[in-house]
């Protein structure tokens, strides 16, 4: 296997968290069971436990577009976590080869009473850019933020949007070896979406290896070929992507039956 080929191995990954001062137990487990879709143990110390993912096998090579379909809590958004390096596995292991761009937190390597300059450097330096890479980008990255003087000023001062349209001009501002999106990305206000949209798929087509992580099904089958069934935190289809959907249909289907 050659060292320097993108990809992504992992081999019987999991990721539990505890869940703090579980007192009124029983009412709290009603509720995590139906947002989390992890399963709810009893750990260490007596704490509870979920598993947001549990015993996943998998490897994504170069040319891949990979989609993690699944219900809310299926783990699709932890899974993406760990391959961006933000969660870390609690059992088995994962191997990544390559740089990665995780396009799902827009407050990720950013500080509050830094300027928008200063953010780009802290950002990128977060996501494994180098300095001199970045420096070499600010000014285009700096225009088509459209943040103008901004940049100069605090981000605390900006605006939920402007903050957003920082981190997405940063994370599509390098060449990259693996992308992760998250159906919750936001690029800010819709006047900067068309450009934003344009860019994200420029960005996507010159990348090795795409994760989507997504409920809508136009959306994964823009961008993926091949698909990651998902549910209660577990591996339960990998192939085709038309095969995927099936599978989660039965899987709906026998749900609401």
């Amino acid at each position: 296997m050659e060292l320097n080929v993108a990809h992504i191995e992992a081999h019987n990954l999991s990721v539990r968290y505890p869940v703090l001062n579980p007192s009124a137990r029983s009412l709290k487990n009603r509720v995590l069971s139906r947002t989390t879709g992890g399963r709810i143990s009893k750990g260490s110390a007596g704490l509870v436990e979920v598993e947001a993912v549990s015993d996943l096998s998998f490897r994504f090579e170069r040319g891949e577009r990979i989609a993690l379909i699944g219900h809310n809590g299926s783990g699709k958004t932890t899974l993406l976590r760990v391959l961006g390096g933000i969660y870390h596995p609690s059992g088995g292991r994962i191997d990544i080869s390559g740089k990665v761009a995780a396009l799902f937190d827009t407050a990720f390597g950013m500080d509050a009473d830094s300027t928008g300059y200063e953010n780009i450097v802290l950002r990128a330096l977060f996501l494994g850019i180098s300095q001199s890479d970045i420096l070499a980008r600010t000014d285009e990255i700096a225009e088509f933020t459209g943040l103008g003087d901004f940049l100069g000023m605090p981000l605390r001062t900006y605006s939920a949007g402007m903050a957003a349209r920082l981190a997405f001009a940063i994370s599509t501002s390098v060449e990259v070896d693996i992308i992760l999106v998250d159906e919750g990305i936001s690029a800010g206000d819709a006047a900067f979406a068309d450009n934003a949209t344009k860019r994200l798929e420029s960005f996507i087509e010159r990348a090795p290896i795409v994760v989507v992580a997504s409920h809508d099904e136009d959306t994964v089958r823009r961008f993926c070929t091949r698909g990651l069934l998902l549910q209660k935190g577990r591996l339960m289809f990998d192939g085709d992507l038309d095969s995927c959907f099936d599978h989660y249909a039965r899987i709906k289907g026998a749900a609401v039956g």
